[in-house]
C-alpha cells in the first residue's frame, strides 16, 4: 500500500475533498506524481472521491448552514477545483426548492438584529455591498432593500411624488 494512497484516506476520514484538492496536497506532502496519480485511480475506483458528492455537499453547507447566494455557492464549488459545468449543474439543484427573497430577507434580517429598516443611506448602502458579497444577484438584492429603505429617503420620495403630480 502506497503512503500516498494512505495520506489521501486519512484526509478524506476527515471531510469531503474533491480530486484536485486531494492532489494538491498529496503534492504538498511530497508525493511522487505517479504515487499520486495511482492513489488518485484508487480512490476513484473505490468512489473514495467523488466531485459531485464534494459538490453537493458545499452547495448543502452554503445554503442551508451559512445562507449563502447562488454565485457565492458556485464559486465556493469552483474554488474547489471542481469544473464549472458540475457546479452549476449542482446549485442549479440546489437552489430549485429554495426561495432567492427568502434567503436575501433571513440574510438582511440578520444583519440588522431585530431591526426593520437601515439607518441611513450609509448603511442602506452597506447592506447592499454585503448581500452582494453573499452571493445574491443584484436585481433580488435591490427589490428587497427597497422596503427596506431608511424612513427619510422614503419620505423625501413621497414628497417628489406629489409635487411632481
Amino acid at each position: 500500500m502506497s503512503t500516498a494512497y494512505v495520506d489521501a484516506l486519512k484526509m478524506l476520514g476527515r471531510r469531503e475533498l474533491s480530486e484536485a484538492q486531494v492532489r494538491q496536497r498529496l503534492g504538498r506532502r511530497e508525493h511522487g506524481a505517479d504515487d499520486i496519480e495511482a492513489a488518485i485511480v484508487r480512490l476513484k475506483a473505490e468512489r473514495a472521491i467523488d466531485d459531485q458528492r464534494v459538490a453537493e455537499a458545499i452547495a448543502r453547507t452554503g445554503t442551508v448552514v451559512k445562507r449563502h447566494g447562488r454565485l457565492r455557492v458556485q464559486r465556493q464549488i469552483e474554488s474547489a477545483g471542481i469544473a464549472s459545468a458540475t457546479a452549476r449543474r449542482t446549485v442549479d439543484d440546489a437552489f430549485q426548492a429554495l426561495d432567492d427573497n427568502t434567503l436575501i430577507e433571513s440574510a438582511l434580517a440578520k444583519r440588522l438584529r431585530g431591526r426593520e429598516r437601515a439607518a441611513d443611506d450609509r448603511e442602506f448602502q452597506r447592506l447592499y455591498r454585503y448581500l452582494i458579497g453573499q452571493g445574491f444577484e443584484a436585481d433580488a438584492v435591490s427589490k428587497v432593500l427597497r422596503a427596506r429603505r431608511p424612513k427619510e429617503k422614503m419620505k423625501k420620495e413621497v414628497i417628489t411624488r406629489i409635487y411632481k403630480t
